[in-house]
């Protein structure tokens, strides 16, 4: 496959074609996610796609979608990453609910899904969109959401007790990124950027991969989308995500070298 043999290379691909129907992109994600493990190690989750109105704008599509993540390159917080670390490295302030039990999938409000996560953790995402030009949704999806790896931050605990207050703080939480060598204040969001409330992404994620025959595990990471578009790394800068409202008011840092 010429689109992994770029991958592993770091190099600028051709990808899969410019007259990429869904359907068709869906079967290229597919066949790609069965080969990556050879580059990215096992498969540790799911990633959404698309589940901020202004990404599918951006991508001319109709709704979110879904790709695969590995665990070759997921990385401890406040870690230091190659600027070159892909074709067309990219950071991404995202988050990752961990999965308790398979039931998420079935579930049918936010307070139910929380039975079904262990955990919350914030997230930055490093994608790598190694196309020449500007993609298509359907490319996007092709090249399996462009995952490559990301930045874990400090996780949160889900207990019956906080579930609705955990909720209520990630629709309303400020998601704050900020270069941190040069102390300026790159971008911020609300939480509810996502569907109106991020565990709906995770709902969304977890009955589109059911429906795609794929049961989730117990652990298994779910990444809900960007709460801002990508941007390009820059070697020397220090970014920051701050998630300001959640208990603690975690950050995940990351710096590129």
């Amino acid at each position: 496959m010429a689109y992994l043999d770029d991958f592993q290379g770091k190099r600028l691909s051709k990808g899969f074609g410019k007259d990429l129907t869904i359907a068709g992109a869906e079967c290229a994600r597919g066949k790609l996610i069965e080969a990556l493990p050879t580059v990215l190690g096992k498969r540790v989750g799911y990633k959404a796609v698309f589940t901020n109105p202004e990404s599918q704008k951006r991508f001319g599509v109709d709704g979110p979608a879904w790709g695969a993540m590995f665990g070759g390159m997921m990385l401890r917080n406040s870690t230091q990453v190659p600027a070159d670390f892909g074709a067309k490295p990219r950071y991404e302030p995202d988050f990752i609910v961990v999965v308790k039990d398979a039931g998420l999938a079935d579930a049918q409000t936010p307070l139910e899904a929380m039975a079904h996560i262990s955990e919350l953790v914030p997230f930055i995402e490093l994608p790598d969109i190694m196309l020449d030009g500007k993609p298509t949704g359907a490319e996007l999806i092709a090249i399996n959401a462009a995952f490559r790896g990301g930045v874990l931050g400090p996780s949160i605990a889900v207990t019956a007790d906080e579930a609705q207050a955990l909720l209520d703080a990630l629709a309303s939480m400020a998601v704050v990124v900020g270069e941190e060598r040069a102390g300026a204040e790159v971008g911020r969001a609300r939480g509810n950027v996502l569907m109106g409330q991020p565990i709906e992404a995770a709902i969304w994620l977890a009955k589109a991969l059911k429906r795609d025959g794929i049961e989730l595990q117990p652990g298994d990471l779910l990444s809900l989308g960007g709460f801002l578009g990508s941007a390009p790394v820059k070697r020397g800068t220090t970014i920051s995500v701050r998630y300001l409202g959640l208990p603690d008011n975690p950050v995940v840092t990351v710096h590129f070298d």
